[in-house]
Parts: structure tokens; sequence; C-alpha cells
């Protein structure tokens, strides 16, 4: 058996059971504790997802263990760098959640503890490492739709009871631009292949001074565009388009596709004809849908990808200039909708 990344899981949320499930899958990595500070919690982590792992109360505790090569940090953001820098410290590996810090200043300091360490850091867009968007950047770079002039992202959901919740908490560093927005400006940063020169943005905030909901745009060099809605009290098709000079391509699940048949659509040529007499929508000349499958699920590829960076020194997914780039995109974004965090 091929040498096994030793992990140990940082917290015990939904983000953290959904990593701990498609790591049970991977072929580098096996999970070798959880910290929580319930130990109840942490026990009934292990039993769910792989009784061999060790269960322990405080993240204190995980950093002693000696039998974990990496930690995969699912805290809420204003602990991310806290307790990044100390794994870094206790000679650790990190995989932290999303967005990596609560501005860019900080995902510098985190990396920089990383050099400073020898050790390895990674901010967790798990969409990234899957198939799906390898095969679309393929077809980009190849001329499938001539040169990328617009692209179009929405990432929303609505939750029912928000008393309580994190990402509406000011404190908590929340707001939709930091959960899920930061994957809007992720992707579209990343398609464009370069940096926005120009951002904005209009938001809804709730009383607690976070917004709720928020959609901008992004202006790149050579004039091509981004647009993007994200927010958490309302419905969208949650796709992402890039939109060129000779065609589109659609994605209908970009941000967690799936194992099997993830699903891009190239068409190309005059668009699709909405002026039929019994309203229907007709496509153009070209289109052609093509699935991809990953073999494991997206969150058992991130860890791959993760212990390839580790033990086989390859480049990361998401670079540390690509996270600090992508922090001060939404830097700029959360502080023109007048969100602002503690020191800001």
């Amino acid at each position: 058996m091929a040498q096994r990344l030793r992990w140990g899981i940082m917290g015990t949320g939904n983000i953290a059971n959904q990593f701990a499930q498609g790591l049970a899958s991977s072929r580098r990595g096996v999970l070798a504790a959880v910290a929580s500070r319930s130990a109840d919690s942490a026990e009934a982590f292990v039993q769910k997802h792989n009784p061999k792992a060790i269960g322990v109360m405080g993240y204190d505790q995980l950093l002693d263990c000696r039998d974990i090569d990496a930690i995969y940090l699912a805290l809420p953001n204003p602990l991310h760098m806290p307790w990044t820098i100390k794994a870094l410290q206790a000679d650790k590996h990190v995989l932290c959640e999303k967005p990596i810090a609560t501005n860019s200043n900080q995902a510098r300091q985190m990396f920089e503890q990383a050099r400073q360490s020898g050790k390895v850091l990674v901010e967790a867009f798990m969409y990234r490492s899957h198939p799906l968007h390898h095969a679309i950047m393929k077809q980009i770079q190849a001329g499938a739709i001539g040169n990328v002039q617009a692209i179009r992202t929405s990432f929303c959901f609505k939750v029912q009871n928000t008393e309580g919740n994190i990402r509406f908490s000011r404190d908590m560093a929340g707001g939709a631009l930091m959960d899920i927005g930061c994957y809007c400006v992720s992707l579209s940063r990343h398609y464009a292949q370069t940096e926005p020169t120009q951002v904005h943005v209009m938001s809804r905030l709730n009383d607690d001074g976070v917004d709720v909901l928020s959609t901008g745009s992004l202006h790149f060099p050579g004039d091509v565009l981004a647009s993007f809605t994200c927010g958490m009290c309302l419905h969208a098709d949650n796709a992402a388009y890039i939109c060129g000079d000779e065609g589109y391509i659609t994605i209908p699940v970009p941000w967690k596709p799936p194992v099997q048949k993830a699903t891009y659509i190239l068409s190309r040529g005059t668009p699709p004809r909405m002026d039929q007499v019994n309203g229907s929508v007709t496509a153009g000349p070209m289109r052609k849908e093509v699935h991809i499958d990953a073999g494991l699920p997206v969150f058992a590829l991130e860890a791959d990808d993760f212990a390839a960076v580790v033990m086989d020194h390859t480049q990361p997914t998401i670079s540390q200039a690509d996270s600090i780039a992508n922090m001060q995109v939404l830097d700029k974004l959360r502080l023109m909708a007048g969100v602002r965090f503690e020191g800001e």
C-alpha cells in the first residue's frame, strides 16, 4: 500500500463531515484524529467516519498528536489565522477552508509562517481539483469559444433560520461574500487568467452589518467582464457561464461537481433563438454536452492533490499567490459593500 498522509480534522461541522466522507475514498490520505470543543462531538465524529481514529477535546491536543501529518482546518473564519499558525508551528501541514483568512493581510502572515516552518499551506477550494474544470480550461485554451469576453456566476441558498448561524454574524466574519462569493470571485479570476483592475458591488446588509445578498462585477484587462450574485436569502441556478466571441460554455454544477457525469455544455455559433411562434427556445447550430467522470468525490480529489504537494512536491492547485489575490478582491468588495470586521 502506498504511503498515506495522516489527517487530523479540526472542527466537526458540516464541511468537516463532507471532507471526512471524501477522505474515506481518497487514495493517499487517512483520517487519524479529530478535535472538537466537545469530547462527545469528537467521539461521535470518529465513530461515524473512522472508528480507528482518535477523538480529542481541544484543538491544542490535536496539534500535540505525533501521528498526524496534516490538519484540515474547518473552524469559523476568525479562527483560521490563529489556528493555522499554531498548526504550522506544531510541524503540521495545513489545508485551510476558504476563505483562507478574514483579510489579505492575515493570509500573508499565514503563508509567511508556512515558509518559516517549512510546511505546506493550501486554501481549500475543492472545486478546482475536479477534472471537470481541468477539461474546461483546456477547451478555452484551445480556442473552443474564441476569446473570453464575459463570465457570470451565481451561488445562492436560502437559510430558513438565521438565529445563531455564524454566516450572519459580523463577529464571525460572516456574510455572503465571504461564505460563497469567494467561489464566484475565484472562478472568475481562474478563467480570466488575470487579476481584475476594477471591482464593483451592491449589497443588502442585515442588522449585524454583514451582506446577505451581493451582486458584483469584476473588470479584467482586455475588457473582460465578470458578474456574480451570491446570497443566503434566495434561490438561483448556481451555475457558471464563460462567454467568448465564438461561443460559450455552461457549467450547470460548478461548485461541487459529482463523481460521475459532471457536465459542461459547449455552444458555438449564433445564440439560441427566442422568437419562435410557440414561445420555445431552440439551440444554436452547435451544442455539445460533455460528461466527465472523476473517479472519486471532489473532497477526495482535493485531499489527494494536497498529499501530492506534501509527498511529491508538486505545485498546489491553489497557489499562495492565488489565495492572496482572491482575498485582496474580497477585501475591496467587502469594504465597498460596507462590511467591515474588527480592526478594519
